[in-house]
């Protein structure tokens, strides 16, 4: 039997936070999707929190995992999406808490032609840590009263938190931000993905989901906005894998995407 969706989720090191996530993926509205964890290289601790929690929930998840050898998240990513066994795919991080109706969104909004682009919610360090699986059942963390009194500044970005569904359709239509593929919560046809060949796995941390969506736009396809409706929390981490010589490197390939109106990269799914 066919499933409707892969929830592809990016994780390194860091099963604390891949936990919650994993219980946020207990509490969705729409429930045929499948798991595929995309693991740049984790240790054991990793593997033995997903065996329990497939365990648990008795939902296929599926383990793609490769050696530790530096930042190589397209890598695994490419991988994930040749484990994937649905023709629509969601991807996510591991540092990431999806609402209830987060997939039931991303389902809704599909479409033939387009990705969806969405984003995060950033939370500080402290609501982070605090955060439980009864928070996230409760869905406690996804309301911004029980956040502010945990300590969250009011802002702008709240309304992220707030938004009905007009409201969320209308400040959809008015974001000032670009409806960019967004590694963190985005989501396509898996036969798009792979008309492009997939993530080009040159290229280190920045910008290299956004590159994968250039070249989608090169090939005529189009993104829907959803930055208001398909909500995730982001729990905070340090970015100690960041530096300046990946960014320039990602800058160049993306110049030459954007210039050259590249469709296709030669470092991605099939290789030469």
């Amino acid at each position: 039997m066919s499933i409707k969706a892969s929830i592809i989720i990016s994780t390194y090191n860091h099963p604390k936070w891949l936990e919650k996530v994993l219980w946020s993926y207990e509490c969705q509205t729409e429930t045929d999707f499948e798991i595929v964890i995309a693991d740049d290289g984790s240790d054991k601790e990793t593997k033995l929190l997903i065996d329990a929690f497939r365990l648990k929930i008795g939902k296929h998840i599926e383990h793609v995992w490769h050696e530790d050898n530096g930042f190589q998240k397209t890598i695994i990513l490419n991988k994930a999406v040749q484990a994937s066994k649905s023709d629509y795919l969601i991807f996510t991080d591991g540092d990431c808490v999806a609402r209830k109706d987060f997939v039931e969104t991303h389902m809704k909004h599909r479409e033939v032609g387009f990705f969806l682009s969405a984003g995060y919610f950033k939370l500080p360090m402290n609501i982070s840590e605090l955060i439980s699986e009864e928070d996230i059942k409760n869905q406690h963390c996804f309301d911004i009263n029980w956040l502010k009194i945990n300590g969250l500044t009011s802002s702008f970005k709240n309304n992220k938190i707030t938004s009905g569904s007009l409201k969320s359709k209308i400040l959809n239509l008015l974001t000032l931000t670009g409806a960019t593929w967004n590694g963190h919560n985005a989501s396509g046809w898996k036969k798009d993905l792979l008309a492009v060949n997939g993530f080009d796995e040159r290229m280190q941390y920045g910008g290299e989901d956004r590159e994968l969506g250039e070249r989608m736009f090169n090939i005529g396809i189009r993104s829907k906005q959803i930055r208001y409706s398909a909500i995730c929390v982001h729990l905070d981490h340090a970015r100690g894998y960041v530096k300046p010589e990946m960014i320039a490197a990602n800058l160049k390939i993306r110049e030459a995407t954007k210039n050259d109106k590249k469709v296709w990269t030669d470092f991605g799914v099939e290789k030469k």
